[in-house]
């Protein structure tokens, strides 16, 4: 199933609060850029293979549907690259399969630079879990150049609910009705793998993406849900819907005053990244010009604003790093899928 989540207007920005040292994905500093630029090849300079590149358009092909969390986090980027790269940069939606349409179809072209894409996590880390080895995207198929944002997932209740804490839903008499943003989705994963470790007695109603699993706690359709911060924080800061904990390593920037399921005593950091791709096989110094061009961007006033306005949060690293660390992750939900006995596929 393809979730299509949507991500929030402008809104006021909560004071950051002091986070814990762990991340999955630390911001990637100037120096540190130079320092991986380095080591696969080197900013360039004028020489070497690169220094014909880019002289045409890159294309940015999206796997999600216009308006979606990918699509605006792309768009965005792509706004920069006339001054960052000095070309054009048309974004193109390719829908279908969690993204895996697009991935697919751009491995299938030139490793030359031109073709990219915008890469979740989720493609990678959960949807193996939901469907079959042939369907799933493999990392021969593509590579990263280096990662961008990450979209944290919050579990949230109606605010004059009688849940207000993790606690009040172990303790709860009757089985819990708890709403998700799809079957195969990071909603669905989290949840059930708290409510697996937890104990938690809980009902699935599963829906297409965020914005109807968001409508039906509001409604009482469903007692809890888990969708993006992005979709819940206006509702959230407008007093509609409370938000009970937040499945990232650490706390948001948005929501300070929110617990991780970690601290809760649940480790479960479930929350989709996003990173820009490209087919497998590009030279280094391509993939140095590029990750170059998008630091460049993403240093800019104009991003940051981005970033506030829709509640996403800076997550930089290069691609060798991500890919690793992404890998973990899969490896990680394919354990709590076992432990559980979690079935994302949909299947009875």
């Amino acid at each position: 199933m393809t979730p299509a989540d949507t991500s929030g207007g402008p809104l006021p920005r909560s004071a950051p609060r002091a986070r814990p040292a762990r991340r999955l994905l630390a911001p990637m500093t100037a120096l540190g850029l130079a320092s991986a630029l380095a080591a696969c090849g080197g900013v360039t300079d004028g020489g070497g293979d690169s220094e014909d590149f880019p002289q045409e358009p890159v294309r940015m092909t999206v796997g999600y549907d216009a308006g979606g969390p990918a699509d605006v986090i792309a768009r965005a980027l792509a706004e920069g690259s006339q001054d960052s790269f000095g070309v054009a940069m048309p974004v193109e939606n390719q829908p279908g399969a969690n993204g895996a349409l697009a991935v697919k179809d751009i491995a299938g072209r030139d490793a030359d630079g031109y073709e990219l894409t915008l890469l979740n996590a989720s493609l990678m880390t959960i949807t193996p879990l939901a469907v079959s080895d042939e369907e799933a995207v493999s990392w021969d198929e593509v590579d990263v150049v280096m990662s961008l944002v990450q979209n944290d997932y919050v579990l949230i209740a109606t605010e004059d609910s009688d849940i207000d804490t993790l606690g009040d839903m172990v303790e709860a008499e009757e089985p819990i009705t708890y709403g998700t943003t799809g079957v195969g989705t990071g909603s669905q994963l989290a949840q059930l793998a708290l409510f697996g470790e937890a104990g938690i007695d809980g009902t699935e109603v599963p829906f297409d993406s965020g914005p109807p699993a968001l409508t039906a706690v509001m409604g009482g359709q469903v007692e809890v849900g888990t969708v993006h911060i992005g979709d819940a924080m206006p509702q959230i800061l407008a007093g509609t819907v409370k938000p009970i904990l937040i499945f990232s390593e650490e706390r948001n920037e948005h929501l300070p005053d929110t617990p991780t399921a970690a601290e809760e005593g649940h480790d479960i950091p479930v929350t989709q990244y996003s990173a820009v791709g490209l087919p497998a096989g590009a030279d280094d110094d391509v993939v140095a010009t590029l990750q170059e061009g998008f630091q460049e961007i993403v240093q800019t006033d104009d991003w940051q604003d981005f970033l506030d306005s829709n509640y996403l949060v800076r997550a930089e690293s290069p691609g060798d790093e991500v890919e690793q660390e992404w890998a973990e992750l899969g490896e990680r939900y394919a354990e709590f899928a076992e432990e559980y006995d979690i079935d994302l596929g949909g299947e009875d």
